[in-house]
């Protein structure tokens, strides 16, 4: 089994850190680390660093690193334009999305979406799925932390405008005749996916989108969820790039 990861603001520069704080609580209480085992930090930016436990304290541990590392950013860049979901299915997506290498998650107010997020109620939302994130960031051992984006979510307009700055831009329709399977891919710069909530892209935000350039493309004959269509789009792509 693979060194668990830890996420930390900033890699130690010395040869000693003290993992404390939310971290040092999981990797001392509930992974319960001992003296000598190996475990991997990572700043979310790239960087790396193996370490070894030396001590254990209530909530703490310390650590010598040996060794450091960087994973370069992967390219082209992958973003999913995800439309906000009732219920968990948003987090279930948020989560499997990270987990298969998504760059970064753009919560999307739709005009199908059954949740609105407003005020107070939107910021706690959009924290859940950046929380989400960094779990699964965490669980997938991934040097890079996915980015959620909107403040607390991106409107259609702003959405139109990510997609006509995108090296491709690509939209899961059911009754697309294109397949991402065989869909043209650029070797460099930002890939947008859109997935819509439950019920589907709006005909005014599909034509929106496609004027700005982006191809409706299908996964198969199935119709999937908005929880599982991104993961499995990220999947496609994942393989067609040699990420995986």
């Amino acid at each position: 089994m693979s060194a668990p990861l830890f996420l930390v603001e900033a890699l130690p520069t010395g040869d000693t850190l003290t993992l404390d704080g939310p971290e040092g609580h999981h990797a001392a209480t509930v992974q319960r680390l001992r003296v000598g085992e190996e475990m991997l930090l990572a700043d979310g930016h790239g960087g790396t660093a193996t370490a070894v436990v030396t001590a254990v304290g209530k909530g703490t541990l310390d650590v010598e690193v040996t060794s450091r590392g960087y994973v370069d950013a992967s390219v082209p860049r992958l973003v999913v334009v995800q439309g906000i979901a009732k219920g968990d299915r948003g987090e279930l997506a948020v989560q499997a999305m990270t987990e298969v290498g998504v760059d970064e998650i753009v919560p999307w107010a739709a005009a199908r979406s059954v949740v609105q997020w407003r005020g107070d109620r939107g910021v706690r939302a959009r924290e859940k799925w950046a929380a989400t994130a960094r779990e699964a960031a965490k669980q997938a051992r991934r040097a890079w932390l996915p980015v959620v984006a909107g403040s607390p979510d991106e409107s259609t307009q702003t959405v139109v405008r990510r997609i006509a700055g995108a090296a491709a831009a690509f939209v899961l329709h059911e009754e697309a005749e294109e397949r991402l399977t065989t869909a043209e891919l650029p070797a460099t710069g930002e890939i947008v996916l859109a997935v819509g909530p439950e019920g589907g892209i709006a005909q005014p935000e599909l034509s929106a989108f496609r004027e700005a350039g982006a191809r409706t493309v299908r996964l198969g004959p199935s119709v999937l969820r908005t929880s599982t269509a991104g993961v499995a789009a990220l999947s496609v792509l994942s393989t067609r790039l040699a990420r995986w």
